[in-house]
């Protein structure tokens, strides 16, 4: 933690794991209704905010089948948090145009889980979240979600456009193949700063006022089986409620 902001250099830019669901989701459904190859009825473009080593993380996108991608990078949003985040990435989706925007549930840092929706509000777009399977009708331009809760499993639908979240157990995303791999080198990112994105964002609304460091791991038990073994373990599992 560095100024109240995490210190990302030594951690390695690679495309956060619940958006890799997306992106696969997204591919699905282009193939599905007559692909998104050249010259195919539909496009996938990924949209990421980030340091300019991003790219890293959008080439493993492109390297698995999306068509375009752009990436915004500016000094001015460093620390920025998910409200700074939802406005830009909306000024740049509402300008490209879309009919679904798809989003990972959250990213495996913060864990906040907001974006989609702040995104969907921004964007004056329905907004389906948590989607376990999506289920799109281009002829009627709505789209069908089932999403898993307490209660059981609720369906839900939305015309177009709209936002949808999906959660991990969607699909299982591919793996880049070699020739994937090769176009995604030849594939442009379009690079933007906030004066091309033409949003005027603060960097972060909300800040952290103090953080500590984890407390290190407390010992294990350790239990010798002098034949009363068994017995022991079920009494610790007892204690902490687990059987």
């Amino acid at each position: 933690m560095v100024n109240g902001t995490l210190d990302r250099e030594n951690v390695d830019a690679v495309l956060n794991d619940l958006d890799e669901y997306a992106v696969e989701e997204a591919l699905r459904i282009a193939e599905a209704h007559g692909g998104n190859e050249e010259g195919g009825p539909h496009t996938v473009t990924v949209i990421s905010m980030g340091p300019e080593r991003a790219t890293e993380a959008v080439r493993k996108a492109l390297s698995m089948g999306a068509n375009d991608a752009i990436l915004i990078t500016d000094a001015k949003l460093a620390g920025a948090d998910a409200l700074a985040t939802s406005a830009v990435l909306a000024g740049v989706i509402a300008k490209e145009g879309f009919d679904l925007v798809l989003c990972g549930t959250e990213s495996t840092d913060a864990r906040m889980s907001v974006v989609p929706a702040m995104l969907a509000e921004r964007l004056d777009a329905a907004q389906l979240t948590f989607a376990s399977s999506v289920t799109v009708d281009p002829a009627s331009s709505k789209v069908t979600i089932t999403r898993v809760t307490e209660a059981g499993v609720d369906e839900m639908y939305a015309s177009f456009p709209c936002v949808i979240s999906v959660v991990e157990k969607i699909n299982e995303p591919r793996y880049p193949s070699f020739k994937g791999i090769m176009a995604a080198k030849k594939k442009v990112i379009d690079v933007r700063d906030l004066a091309t994105v033409g949003v005027s964002v603060t960097s972060a609304w909300s800040l952290v006022a103090d953080s500590a460091p984890r407390p290190p791991r407390a010992a294990g038990i350790k239990v010798t089986d002098d034949g009363t073994g068994g017995e022991k373990l079920a009494t610790y599992l007892a204690e902490k409620k687990l059987i």
